[in-house]
């Protein structure tokens, strides 16, 4: 055993590595709970065992197995009836594993009781595919006992899953784990060509189940709904506000917390992204984030919720963007003006095709290219002495060479404690519920798998298996409303809901709300003189937020949920359609600032100010289009939460 430990992957153990949240107890409101993040206890390392011990398979015929256990996987050999000198399946890491179940036989003379773990294995061609374990714990005679160890080693995969502590000397007991989150879910049954209810029935809500996370489901149905239905809940309801489509869904979600009365405390409701959409950004940077190979599609939908059923946030930094009119919308993505922003708009033609529509849109652009006279103003992140010669009487830029992103310091997590509260859903319509309520879904199994055991596994001769209920639905979990179950198609939200009436469809809806911009002046004024100017015939102009602009295009590498930072990439004019391409190109890779193309600028800003000269033209915020006209943006750091999962190491597959 001990060269099964040492054959383990070691993970690097960095002095100042984040600190990951949990799906843990919550305290009373969401701004104190924020406040409150404590670091975890120190790390175990990678080999260090935490259980072992011996036991049988299902069916009870075959062979049998020594498990261990550490903070970093399960490691299987088989004991007989031949010990494999190179187990093949040998390793799970728990990057993996999306939650476990105890179970029991429905044979009333079987006193065994059964340990089972579902995961989600990459194959050979990339992508993953569903695989449950199954072990017999038959050591002891009597069932109780074998209970007692089954639910002993499932509640040490489930703390160690959520980031939850484990005694040092105690005893490991169901009691160890808290009540189950409860998430609401907003699906946007349009999202990915139409794919996004179908793939989060047959995905998302199986895979959640096994965490044994607790949810209920509401699919949107116009623009603006997510917006409307957040300002209207109860916030103290929820631990996790959960998105499933494009990053569109997620803006309405933000911009409505943010429109609130209560925003201060309602921001920091974590929120999270299960990518069902076209471009899927922000859920490419949490999957980068996640230490996941480069994905698409299905793949990045089951990385990303296999991080969502691992709990953890991380702070968000939103960038809080101030239009031509004066009203101001909350940006989590990017503000574009000229090519990518022509490209995002014009594609919408070609929505049905998914991704594609990029592809398709961006050859477009190329047969069409653009310039725009503009001038870019921003506050450097460092600031830097400068003797700025005047240009139509404000600062140009100091350098006219690329500037190239400066390495960054290592991240920083911050633990989220989370708990579910024992009132009422405030939610009158009829909406899915998760497996642990009254009703469970016709469609899913409880803990997200028990009944069809029998049908995976049993032999001719075995009796099937069947949840054991006191560790799949722990005491205390809330009942839930009198809500529908699942029916033949996506839930339906009647007129007489209770929610506010609908608004007009608008390009964007603008935040009255929020925090105050303190290093903008008032648009259209002159700006400090410690701002940098540049006035240029642009190509595009890009402020940018988290890495990703795409699922597969990384425009800021280097960039972090919680830098504090915007950061600016433009291409000037000049420009050759096959230098442009290369560009964009190489950002499938993070590359493109090593191309040492001169037309490439970059800068990291606290705050900008983008003033188009052209009379024409496209600007969008998170992709949605927004009136074209001067705009200014401050970056707020930290003001949101994002449900990330805990951090992996970057390029690097489990």
């Amino acid at each position: 055993m001990n060269g099964l430990l040492e054959a383990e992957e070691q993970q690097d153990q960095r002095p100042d590595q984040e600190l990951t949240g949990s799906w843990g107890h919550r305290p009373r409101s969401t701004l104190v709970r924020a406040k409150a993040m404590a670091p975890p206890p120190p790390p175990l390392a990678a080999s260090t065992p935490l259980l072992h011990g011996e036991f049988g398979s299902y069916p009870a015929r075959g062979p049998r197995y020594a498990l261990t256990l550490t903070s970093q996987a399960l490691h299987i050999q088989r004991l007989r009836p031949k010990p494999e000198a190179r187990p093949r399946g040998g390793l799970v890491p728990l990057a993996e594993v999306s939650g476990c179940c105890t179970l029991r036989s429905r044979s009333p003379s079987d006193s065994a009781a059964y340990f089972c773990i579902y995961t989600y294995p990459r194959g050979r061609l990339g992508g993953r595919r569903r695989a449950t374990r199954t072990f017999r714990a038959d050591g002891a005679a009597t069932y109780e006992e074998n209970r007692a160890e089954a639910q002993r080693w499932a509640v040490a995969l489930t703390c160690l899953l959520r980031g939850l502590p484990l005694p040092g000397d105690g005893e490991i007991t169901p009691d160890l784990l808290p009540r189950p989150p409860r998430l609401l879910l907003l699906v946007n049954p349009f999202g990915g060509r139409g794919l996004a209810w179908q793939w989060c029935k047959n995905y998302v809500l199986p895979m959640i189940s096994e965490a044994g996370l607790s949810f209920n489901l509401i699919q949107t149905e116009r623009q603006n709904h997510a917006r409307e239905l957040v300002q209207g809940l109860r916030l103290s309801e929820w631990d996790g506000i959960v998105t499933v489509s494009g990053d569109g869904l997620l803006y309405e979600v933000l911009n409505g917390l943010l429109d609130r009365s209560d925003w201060e405390e309602a921001v920091k409701m974590p929120v999270g992204i299960l990518p069902c959409g076209s471009g899927n950004a922000l859920a490419g940077a949490v999957n980068q984030h996640g230490g996941f190979e480069p994905a698409l599609g299905l793949d990045l939908l089951l990385n990303c919720s296999l991080l969502l059923c691992r709990g953890g946030g991380h702070p968000l930094d939103l960038l809080s963007v101030t239009l031509a009119s004066g009203s101001r919308c909350f940006s989590f993505l990017s503000v574009a003006w000229g090519f990518v922003s022509d490209v995002d708009i014009q594609s919408e033609r070609f929505r049905a095709l998914g991704s594609v529509r990029f592809t398709l849109g961006t050859m477009l652009g190329l047969a069409t290219l653009h310039t725009y006279r503009g001038r870019l103003s921003y506050l450097p992140a460092t600031v830097e002495p400068s003797s700025p010669t005047p240009a139509h009487g404000l600062p140009r830029a100091k350098s006219e060479l690329t500037l190239t992103p400066d390495p960054v310091p290592p991240m920083a997590h911050s633990p989220l404690h989370r708990s579910v509260s024992d009132l009422p859903l405030p939610l009158p319509q009829p909406a899915l519920v998760s497996p642990g309520s009254p009703e469970p879904l016709p469609i899913l199994s409880l803990n997200g798998g028990g009944p069809e055991l029998a049908g995976e596994w049993g032999g001719a001769g075995d009796a099937p298996l069947s949840p054991d209920p006191l560790l799949s639905s722990p005491p205390g979990s809330p009942k839930a409303a009198l809500l529908s179950p699942v029916a033949k198609g996506p839930p339906v939200i009647p007129p007489s809901s209770g929610l506010p009436p609908p608004t007009p469809d608008a390009q964007v809806s603008a935040s009255t709300c929020g925090p105050p911009d303190h290093l903008l002046p008032p648009l259209g004024s002159p700006l400090p003189p410690d701002w940098v100017t540049l006035e240029e015939d642009f190509v595009l102009m890009l402020a940018i937020s988290p890495s990703h602009l795409g699922a597969d295009m990384v425009a800021a590498p280097h960039a972090r949920f919680d830098d504090g930072l915007v950061h600016l990439c433009w291409v000037r004019s000049g420009i050759s359609r096959t230098a442009l391409l290369r560009l964009f190109l190489a950002m499938e890779r993070g590359s493109h600032f090593s191309l040492g193309c001169p037309q490439l600028g970059y800068a990291a800003a606290r705050a900008f100010r983008l003033e188009p000269l052209t009379p024409r033209g496209v600007l969008t915020v998170d992709g949605e289009q927004v009136e074209y006209g001067p705009l200014q943006a401050q970056m707020h750091p930290g003001l949101g939460t994002l449900l990330t999962g805990p951090p992996g190491c970057p390029g690097r597959e489990p």
